[in-house]
């Protein structure tokens, strides 16, 4: 029964993210900059919500880890993973604001121990049955201070579309992740 859900799940995530690359494409290589750390799958973050959210506003607990790796540094060969944790309390919280974009600040904690602190912008738009979060923005303080970063997650939007639809709940969504850290 684990396995077939692990295998299901595996599917459709490979599938979203072949979906949202068909869809959006490639990532466009940086015209005049070298990139610093490369992460991919597989890379991931859940997210999850207590209590789940629905089309009703409420204050919820969100809480999200983020594992990065394989990632690969040619100007700094000792990184190779990755991770960052956060809790949040937030107030007027509901499934609609999932396809809502924003602010975002997070600290990628390396396995070197060094740190970089990330100031973004996000957007959020589901591609046939996937949820894709695209973050881009700059490090503005620690490893790779001043470079530009993309993120993009790729997760199942099912549970989004019910939701938003007035038809179920969200509890958690997990995605995959690509990063890209560039210096300008």
């Amino acid at each position: 029964m684990i396995d077939s859900l692990r295998t299901a799940t595996a599917t459709v995530m490979t599938t979203a993210s072949a979906v949202a690359l068909l869809v959006l494409g490639p990532t466009p290589p940086a015209s005049a900059g070298v990139l610093d750390v490369t992460c991919s799958a597989p890379s991931s973050q859940n997210d999850t919500y207590a209590p789940p959210l629905s089309t009703t506003p409420q204050t919820v607990t969100v809480s999200s880890s983020t594992q990065y790796g394989p990632c690969v540094s040619l100007s700094n060969p000792a990184i190779t993973s990755g991770t960052r944790t956060r809790t949040l309390i937030i107030p007027g919280r509901s499934c609609l604001d999932l396809l809502n974009g924003g602010p975002a600040t997070y600290t990628i904690t390396w396995n070197t121990g060094q740190t970089s602190t990330i100031s973004s912008n996000f957007t959020s738009t589901t591609v046939g049955t996937a949820l894709v979060v695209t973050d881009t923005g700059t490090v503005t303080s620690g490893l790779f201070a001043g470079s530009t970063v993309v993120q993009v997650l790729t997760g199942p939007a099912t549970d989004v579309l019910l939701c938003t639809a007035g038809l179920g709940t969200v509890s958690s969504i997990y995605s995959t992740v690509t990063l890209e850290i560039t210096s300008v």
